[in-house]
């Protein structure tokens, strides 16, 4: 198939930029509308291969420490040539980095959820498929092709989201033990990150239903299913230590908020990687 032009490229990023920050502003995003404008401009691209490009965009955004637009899951083996305009187009649009940055660091004001339907809030984790973006969780991600903010690390640093997705992990977890008819456990689950601090390597003590602990570190996004998270040294160390370790992936936390679950060891269930390293002198 004939490589895509510089012009084709260019009007891509443009449209998915702008659906984007539609995304991120909370607008209606008519994605279907906007792929049969971007198309009449393109040399007889199949839908099929736009989307494929789109794709490729999430995978260089993700990359470089920005969201991505919800629906289009990162792939990537993608042209050099996307890359280039895609960190070209970070680079210049002042608009998207006030979006972003106003998403990423904006306080959380919690209301108890209820949690009505468990097979709805949780929901299977992501596979590794060839050619797509990071199919498990991965911290960061590959390592970052462009310098600058890391949009993706700073909402991990939002304390009140973080507490959020704590707080929306507790209710869950009480509606999972409710509904086996665990009533009792379910009155024993302990916020252990507020009750004794956050050096434990978990955040939410809870029960399987057997009366067994089950050992719960919460790391939450506003964003979409494969977004990259972050874990301390401990964090990780701990999950392969502690027994009945449970990581709850809450994601696209919001209006309709879901998690996923990675069992033991980070170490067996993503792909680690350091992103700073601690100095002292000689």
């Amino acid at each position: 198939m004939l490589a895509w032009s510089q012009i084709e490229v260019e009007a891509i990023v443009q449209t998915y930029f702008g659906i984007l920050e539609q995304e991120l502003r909370g607008e209606t995003v008519n994605k279907r509308e906007a792929n049969r404008h971007l198309m009449s401009m393109l040399n007889g691209r199949s839908l099929g291969s736009v989307e494929f490009k789109h794709c490729n965009i999430s995978a260089v955004l993700l990359e470089s420490g920005y969201p991505y637009v919800d629906g289009y899951k990162p792939r990537n083996k993608y042209q050099d040539l996307l890359r280039e305009v895609v960190l070209a187009r970070m680079t210049t649009d002042q608009s998207l980095q006030i979006t972003v940055e106003e998403v990423v660091e904006k306080p959380v004001v919690q209301t108890t959820a209820i949690i009505s339907d468990l097979s709805h809030a949780i929901v299977p984790a992501p596979v590794r498929k060839q050619g797509s973006g990071p199919g498990k969780p991965r911290l960061p991600g590959k390592p970052q092709i462009r310098k600058g903010i890391n949009y993706l690390e700073r909402e991990s640093r939002n304390a009140s989201l973080g507490k959020a997705g704590e707080e929306f992990v507790l209710e869950v977890e009480r509606a999972r033990l409710w509904k086996a008819g665990k009533k009792q456990l379910a009155e024993r689950i302990e916020h252990v990150s507020l009750t004794q601090g956050d050096g434990l390597g978990y955040d939410v003590l809870s029960f399987e239903e057997t009366g067994k602990e089950r050992l719960i570190e919460v790391k939450t996004t506003r964003f979409g299913l494969m977004t990259p998270f972050f874990a301390s040294r401990n964090e990780v160390r701990k999950s392969g230590e502690l027994d009945n370790y449970q990581l709850y992936r809450v994601f696209k936390f919001g209006d309709n908020p879901k998690l996923f679950i990675l069992s033991g060891a980070l170490e067996k269930t993503c792909q680690l990687e350091p992103t700073q390293y601690r100095v002292s002198l000689l």
